[in-house]
């Protein structure tokens, strides 16, 4: 990332839709990133019921990423469905991602391919001994900028609520990178009115 790269201006491309990379879209589109996500909608979620989601008593996988990808277009990410990433590559201080019909720049990138670490091996993230993409509590792979998330970086921990742990934890490393310093995400009720009008005490 330049030295000269803010908020206002960094720019964010997430690789796959299904709930860490829409988590991570989120949260940086939240909190004023330009978000890119490219959904090829082959989330395993569509297989999945909830029953484990803290705060969700029971909700279909397929509902859930609705209400998910909703979200994320009401906060106004630039939701590319359909369209598959080809390649990821280093270009200057960020990174290019290529995929069959053009080629999209932006400062830093999210990877959320499920258990597929195609992308994160090509570009040059580093491994673990189990082959899982190495990064730390942050969630940034060995090449810095790029995040890898959910099942790409865990062996066996294929949960919903992990991977959305791991998205958010990309997004907000991703803002205190930019800002310089540990950025939060806390909102009160206040905050829910101010963004979404009275109608959200309904």
């Amino acid at each position: 990332m330049s030295d000269e790269t803010t908020a206002d201006d960094a720019s964010v491309i997430v690789v796959g839709g299904g709930p860490a990379g829409l988590s991570a879209a989120l949260f940086a589109r939240k909190n004023g990133l330009e978000t890119t996500v490219f959904d090829t909608d082959e989330t395993w979620m569509h297989k999945a019921h909830l029953f484990n989601y803290l705060g969700l008593g029971s909700v279909g996988g397929s509902e859930f990423m609705a209400t998910a990808r909703q979200q994320v277009d009401d906060f106004g990410v630039d939701r590319r469905q359909g369209e598959p990433v080809t390649a990821v590559s280093e270009a200057g201080d960020g990174f290019t991602v290529e995929t069959e019909e053009d080629q999209y720049e932006a400062d830093f990138v999210v990877l959320a391919t499920g258990a597929n670490r195609d992308l994160a091996e090509d570009l040059g993230c580093e491994l673990t001994e189990e082959g899982t993409v190495d990064v730390g509590v942050e969630m940034e792979t060995s090449v810095e900028g790029a995040y890898a998330t959910g099942a790409m970086v865990r062996a066996e921990e294929w949960q919903a609520a992990i991977a959305v742990g791991d998205g958010a934890a990309a997004a907000l490393n991703i803002l205190s990178d930019i800002k310089g310093e540990h950025y939060h995400d806390f909102d009160v009720p206040a905050d829910a009115e101010r963004v979404f009008g009275e109608h959200i005490a309904e």
